[in-house]
């Protein structure tokens, strides 16, 4: 099996994770939601699959602009950003720093998720170039 295909896989197989659970979110939260996403569960495997990968990438990617504008936030607080722009794929505007009033265990807590990312996306590249190097 090619390298690119399993990592591909598990990209797919990740967004798929992050759209179920935030269809499950959403199902939580609100009940109009809940009715339209028991609807979805009637639709063949694989069109929820796809439907789940879609909606895994746009939380991935809003997760990712979001991130982005706190550790920009962070690096130079009270200056404008300098000329960073969003990654060409995004299409969503970016979202806005947290105030100061933002809740310190919601920090510490996406701080410590952005780390897991960090090394998740370390150890993926050293499994790329292991198989590269083959």
């Amino acid at each position: 099996m090619n390298p690119d295909n399993v990592m591909e896989f598990l990209q797919t197989g990740f967004r798929v994770g992050v759209g179920a659970t935030a269809s499950l979110l959403e199902s939580i939260q609100d009940p109009q939601k809940r009715e339209e996403n028991l609807a979805d569960l009637k639709l063949d495997v694989s069109d929820l699959t796809k439907k789940w990968a879609e909606k895994g990438e746009m939380t991935e990617r809003e997760a990712r602009n979001y991130v982005d504008t706190l550790l920009e936030h962070q690096r130079s607080p009270g200056e404008p950003p300098s000329s960073a722009t969003p990654p060409a794929s995004s299409s969503e505007p970016p979202s806005s720093p947290p105030t100061s009033a933002t809740n310190p265990e919601v920090y510490q807590d996406l701080q410590d998720l952005t780390a897991q990312i960090a090394a998740l996306r370390t150890e993926l590249e050293n499994l790329q170039n292991k198989d590269s190097e083959r």
